[in-house]
Order: C-alpha cells, then structure tokens, then sequence
C-alpha cells in the first residue's frame, strides 16, 4: 500500500512540474506575443515620427512660402509675415504644436515649385485652387473667397469695365502678374495672348501701367486695391465699377499648399482649420486683414470639388 502511495505521489510531482513547465513556456510564449506586438507598436510609433506634421513639431518651426501679397501673405516694414492666410496658417499650426513660423518670400509663380523642391513645408498665399494646379500639388480645404479687379491710368481714359472691354479693342494691353489666375480668366473672355503681358510682382504690375507700357492691371480685388492704397500715388486708379467676368473660377477659393506626399500634415490641418470654421473663429482671422463675411467660403464646398473643375 505504502508503495502504491509512493508511486502514485511521484506520479502526481511529475506532472505538476510538467504542468508549471507548460504554463510557464505558455507565458514566455505570451510575452513573446506581446514583444512582437510592442515591436509592431514600435513600428507604426516610427511611422507617425517620420511623418511631415512630428517632424515639425520637433523642429519647432515651419517654413511657409508667401508672394508678397497683401492682404493674402506679405512681409510687414519690421519684416514679419502678416496677412489673412498667414493668419490663418499660424493659428493652425499652433494648435498643431508647430508655433514658429518661418517666412520664405518667393515669386507667386514659384510657390508651388517651392514645395514640390521642399523648400517651403507649405506656400500660404491665398492661392487659388485650379484644376491645374491641382495636379501639381495638394490643396488644404478652402478659406477664403475673393473676385477680381481692375486698374487703370488716372481717370480710365479708355472706358475698361471689365474684361470683355479689353478683349474688344486690340489696342489695349494689360499688365499681369506671373502665375496669376488672372492671365487665364482673361484668356478666356477673349482677350489675346499678345495683349497680355507678365510681371513679377504686382508693384511690378502697377509700374507698367504708370510709364505707359500697359493700359491696365488685373488681379484679384482686395489686392491690387490695398496695394494701390498703399502705393501714395495719384497717377493709377481703381474701376470702382468693374463688372465680374461670368466664367469659372471666379469667385477664386483660395487654400494653403502641401507636398503631394505629406498627406498627414494636409489632413491634420484642414481638421483643425474645419474646427475654426465651425466655430466662427476664421472670421477673427481675416477681418484684420480687410475681409469680412462676404469672403466666408460655403460650408458645403470641398477642394475635391473644386480641383475637378
């Protein structure tokens, strides 16, 4: 009896250990499971650091690509970036974690190019969605509206109102800033190429109507109309009465830019822009700059939208 006990309690040792060994090879396997998981985690923690917006926040500064163009994004006489999309740009970006900014003046024509060089990490120049640009580079959502105007010599000695007027005498020429929406909406209310020709810079612009070498200026209202305010000079003037041309694309829809591979950077931001649009703080951004209510964008319309023509 005494032998059966001690067999059968030699038995039941053995399989305890056994027992304790599987569970323990069982939590090592577990552990392993949660290794590759942390290992995974790890990973996709890379991931998101490698990503355009962490790698902002860590620098702690942004490199914004801006044209000079008031009110849109302009250098102040202290040298700081102001401006409407400016305004807008900082705001984000600050709730972003990102609350340097640093300003890279460029040619409007170049903004794009800046980006897709990675000079600029995003152009801020209330730059018009196009179609065309749209396949270039990638807009935020919309946030701010705008039309067009016009300036001509002092008194508008040859009657422009719109661009239908300058399309109808072959004489008139008009001075355009390079890159600008403008050149293409003129095109397409009939005025021909060689009417129109290209400058740098919207004082550039106002320069060629001055001397002679152009009859008029275009470009977008609030622009070229605080430009001429600031200007001190008696010599041009703005058709008050210009009338809008009825094509598409006018009103413009103007959005920050972004490199084609920093979708993470694009959609962080226009969720926070979305946030400022819904409660009303978009508008505390723009009126400093000259724009009120009427520059509001609808709360329906989409870049998608609008880069589909």
């Amino acid at each position: 009896m005494k032998k059966l006990l001690s067999i059968f309690a030699l038995v039941l040792t053995v399989f305890l250990i056994t027992a304790c060994g599987s569970s323990s090879e069982t939590d090592g396997d577990t552990s392993g499971d949660n290794g590759n998981s942390g290992e995974q985690s790890s990973d996709e923690g890379s991931g998101e650091a490698s990503g355009k917006l962490a790698e902002l926040r860590e620098a702690g500064v942004v490199k914004i690509g801006f044209a000079n163009e008031k009110p849109y994004a302009y250098q102040d006489e202290n040298g700081e970036l102001k401006g409407e999309a400016v305004a807008i740009a900082k705001a984000v970006f600050k709730e972003l974690g990102v609350d340097e900014v640093d300003g890279q003046l460029a040619d409007f024509s170049q903004l794009i190019a800046g980006v897709q060089a990675g000079k600029f990490d995003v152009a801020t120049a209330g730059m018009a969605i196009t179609p065309e640009r749209c396949k270039q580079a990638d807009f935020g959502e919309p946030e701010i509206q705008y039309g067009e105007g016009l300036i001509v010599q002092e008194g508008n000695p040859l009657d422009l109102h719109s661009y239908s007027d300058i399309a109808d005498n072959p004489d008139v020429t008009v001075s355009v800033m390079s890159g600008a929406t403008e050149i293409g909406f003129l095109k397409e209310m009939g005025v021909s190429e060689d009417q129109i020709s290209e400058a740098p810079d919207i004082p550039a612009t106002f320069a060629a109507v001055q001397s002679g070498r152009a009859d008029a200026t275009t470009g977008t209202e609030m622009t070229i109309k605080m430009a001429l305010e600031s200007s001190d000079q008696d010599a041009l003037e703005f058709v008050e009465d210009f009338e809008q041309p009825d094509i598409e694309g006018v009103p413009s829809y103007g959005a920050a830019v972004f490199h084609q591979d920093n979708d993470d950077l694009r959609e962080a931001y226009n969720e926070v822009l979305q946030q400022k649009k819904e409660d009303g703080e978009i508008l505390d951004l723009i009126t400093p700059s000259g724009f009120s209510e009427r520059n509001l964008v609808p709360n329906d319309l989409t870049t998608e939208e609008l880069c589909q023509g």
